[in-house]
């Protein structure tokens, strides 16, 4: 019997963005829940009635009322919200309801501290927007108040907009730079790789679709053959060849380094360094 069967309600999301949005879409088009399963809340009625008529899903501005009608509430609201919510939410939050977060730089002893108790069930998540298109990774983390076969419900729920990982807590600053954050790197570089071919006299939508299939054809080739990245790298570069001439240009300029001092930077400011 799942979470949702043995007790009744619905799953929640408070705060009803782009991020909580994705989430919920998949999870519907899934079949893991049906819209009439759902119940989002958010400050924006324009927001709420968007996604009201676009997916059939229940809405409200009271976040009360989604904690109260919920066993599962998904916290998706910015970081810097967190605290005013919490304090909302937090009297009426019962210790047999699952509590997922989704914001970076949220420690699970820091969550527990905020809702004033040491007994809830507090899941820390870190998604990342490929779960748009379903295609999203999420870092998970429980607290040790949440049972094995509450940890494979939830990662059932995530698992309706891509895969997901169980790591330690200690990992999740650094899960924030490799997939929470990367994709907008992964943009950057099809863009740039784009207004080359543009500038070699492609038709700029051309070259979108080119740039973004050879990304995503490569990464698809990273996961589903087991080959480390450099051995794919080598398949590609013949001697005296053309790839080998641009992988020199990226090594003289520094792309690997960029990317180190990149995702370094962003772990730090996950950290609040």
């Amino acid at each position: 019997m799942s979470i949702i069967e043995r007790f009744g309600k619905k799953l929640g999301f408070i705060g009803a963005g782009n991020m909580a949005t994705a989430m919920m879409s998949g999870i519907v088009s899934g079949g893991i829940f049906g819209a009439d399963e759902i119940i989002m809340s958010d400050v924006s009625g324009d927001r709420l009635t968007f996604i009201r008529e676009k997916y059939g899903v229940e809405t409200t501005s009271d976040n009360v009322e989604t904690v109260k009608n919920s066993a599962v509430i998904i916290l998706a609201v910015k970081p810097q919200y967190y605290t005013q919510v919490i304090k909302e939410i937090a009297p009426f939050v019962a210790d047999d309801q699952l509590i997922i977060t989704i914001a970076p730089g949220q420690t699970l002893a820091s969550l527990a501290d905020r809702f004033g108790s040491g007994s809830l069930k507090i899941i820390r998540t870190m998604p990342n927007t490929p779960a748009m298109v379903g295609a999203g990774i999420t870092a998970v983390t429980p607290n040790a108040n949440v049972t094995d076969d509450e940890l494979k419900y939830v990662q059932k729920i995530l698992g309706g907009f891509g895969i997901t990982e169980v790591i330690s807590e200690n990992l999740m600053d650094a899960v924030v730079s490799v997939s929470g954050s990367s994709p907008a790197y992964v943009f950057m570089f099809i863009e740039a790789m784009a207004d080359a071919a543009v500038a070699d006299g492609m038709p700029r939508a051309q070259a979108y679709r080119f740039a973004a299939q050879a990304v995503m054809g490569s990464a698809k080739m990273v996961l589903e053959t087991g080959k480390h990245p450099a051995e794919l790298k080598d398949m590609v570069c013949s001697p005296a060849g053309t790839t080998i001439e641009a992988v020199r240009v990226l090594e003289e300029k520094g792309m690997r380094s960029a990317v180190f001092e990149a995702m370094k930077a962003c772990t730090n400011k996950a950290k609040g360094i």
